[in-house]
């Protein structure tokens, strides 16, 4: 949805489905979707209206569109996805780059918003450094990626995750110690879970994701999992201190 409610229906509208991006406006992503967009209405709720805020590894655009600040860049290192960003979402600034060299100047950004992105960079130091460099002092890193733990159940610390698109995966002791290193301050590492209505559905069914995981590569859906699939929205995702058992861990550092 739009930030004020209106729905985003045009898909990846020619970008390959290759399963690397979510977008609206696709049945059998709406859960992936939903799980993307609490976290951008996450990150939307602690930004200035005033500030120029970067969305490193941007995808589709939906995500940013919905950032306030007077200039919002969206950085992505595919020139198609670019493109499409700059035809849908007039009001960002679409950037091409790879995410380790941002083309942006030491200490000029507020925020830097990088959700479910970690997981797909070769150096994530060096990203996260990249990312201290440019934002102004007291400016705010707001991050998202998947748990290993529950994403990967049984993937030990550095093995590759079965997922093709990912390069690594992480636990929130990984996420606190890279944000350090990399130079941030106040850290925070909380988890993204699945509300009551997901776990009461997977009382009866077992995990949605593992199921979802299963129907995408058999290309079998069941009438269950489709009903439910294509009805989660942000509000079946709730916030909580706890990071174990989390689907998604959601990080904060200032610089």
């Amino acid at each position: 949805m739009s930030r004020d409610g209106a729905p985003l229906e045009h898909g990846l509208d020619g970008l390959p489905a290759t399963g690397e991006r979510t977008a609206p406006g696709l049945p059998h992503e709406e859960y992936w979707f939903a799980r993307h967009l609490v976290a951008y209405h996450w990150s939307a709720q602690r930004l200035s209206s005033h500030g120029v805020v970067v969305d490193a590894g941007a995808g589709e655009g939906y995500g940013p569109s919905l950032l306030p600040g007077r200039l919002r860049l969206a950085v992505d290192y595919d020139r198609a996805t670019c493109a499409h960003m700059r035809a849908h979402y007039p009001t960002i600034a679409p950037v091409t780059a790879n995410l380790a060299a941002l083309p942006i100047a030491d200490e000029s950004v507020d925020a830097v918003v990088t959700l479910q992105v970690l997981e797909h960079i070769w150096n994530p130091l060096g990203f996260l450094a990249e990312a201290r460099r440019i934002l102004r002092a007291g400016g705010r890193l707001l991050l998202t990626t998947p748990n290993r733990l529950t994403f990967s159940p049984g993937l030990g610390r550095g093995e590759k995750p079965a997922n093709p698109f990912h390069v690594e995966e992480f636990d929130a002791e990984q996420v606190r110690s890279l944000l350090k290193q990399a130079g941030f301050a106040d850290i925070g590492v909380f988890g993204l879970h699945h509300g009551p209505r997901l776990q009461e559905w997977e009382s009866t069914h077992g995990s949605l994701v593992a199921a979802q995981v299963t129907a995408m590569t058999t290309g079998k859906w069941s009438v269950e999992l489709g009903d439910m699939v294509s009805s989660v929205t942000a509000a079946d995702f709730e916030f909580s201190g706890e990071v174990q058992t989390a689907q998604d861990l959601v990080a904060q550092g200032v610089a």
